[in-house]
C-alpha cells in the first residue's frame, strides 16, 4: 500500500461522509473527477506548491466551473489546502468512487477481449459477474488483439483469465515442468 493511499483515505472517507449527508453522491463524484484531473496536469502541480498563489487562488483552481466558494465541497478543498494535501486529490477521488461504489453495490468490471462481444454475450456476462459478486455490475469492454482470442476479466481484485494467450502460457508451464 502506498503512502499516498494512505494518507488520502480518511479524506476519501470524510469526502464521502458529506456527500451522503447531502445526497450528493454522483454530484460529488462529478466534482473530484474534475478535481484530480486538474491535480494531474504538470502545470498545475507546479502551481500547488507555488508561493505565488493565495490559498484561494489555490483552491479555485480546483472548484468547477459555477461551485459556489462558500460551498461544501470548496470547505473540503480548503481542508487540503490547509493540510497541503491538494496534491492527493486523485487517490482521494479514487478511494471515493471505491467508497461509493461500496455502497452502492455496484462493481466497474474491465474485461478485455480479442474480438468484440455481441450485445447478447454481454448481457450473460453481466448476469453471470452480477450473480458470482452479488453486486450490480457495469461492463468496461477493451478490444486488446493481442490475447488472439477469449477474454480477460478484471474485477477489483479478482481476475479471470479466459484468453487464449493465458491458456498457451499455462500450457507452456505444465510443459516445462
Amino acid at each position: 500500500m502506498s503512502n499516498t493511499t494512505t494518507l488520502a483515505r480518511p479524506y476519501a472517507r470524510a469526502a464521502f461522509e458529506l456527500a451522503k449527508s447531502e445526497q450528493a453522491a454522483a454530484a460529488w463524484s462529478a466534482k473530484l473527477a474534475f478535481a484530480a484531473q486538474v491535480a494531474s496536469d504538470s502545470a498545475a502541480q507546479g502551481l500547488i506548491s507555488s508561493p505565488k498563489l493565495g490559498a484561494a487562488d489555490r483552491i479555485g483552481l480546483f472548484l468547477p466551473q459555477g461551485e459556489a466558494t462558500d460551498s461544501t465541497f470548496a470547505r473540503f478543498l480548503a481542508l487540503l489546502e490547509v493540510n497541503q494535501r491538494l496534491s492527493l486529490l486523485p487517490q482521494i477521488a479514487e478511494l471515493y468512487a471505491q467508497l461509493r461504489a461500496e455502497d452502492e453495490r455496484t462493481l466497474r468490471v474491465r474485461t478485455r477481449t480479442a474480438l468484440p462481444i455481441d450485445p447478447v454475450q454481454q448481457q450473460e456476462l453481466i448476469g453471470a459477474l452480477a450473480k458470482r459478486f452479488g453486486r450490480v455490475v457495469t461492463l468496461d469492454i477493451v478490444l486488446d488483439p493481442e490475447l488472439i482470442g477469449g477474454a480477460i476479466v478484471e474485477a477489483g481484485d479478482v481476475v479471470i483469465d479466459g484468453s487464449l494467450r493465458g491458456k498457451l502460457a499455462r500450457l507452456r508451464t505444465e510443459l516445462a515442468q
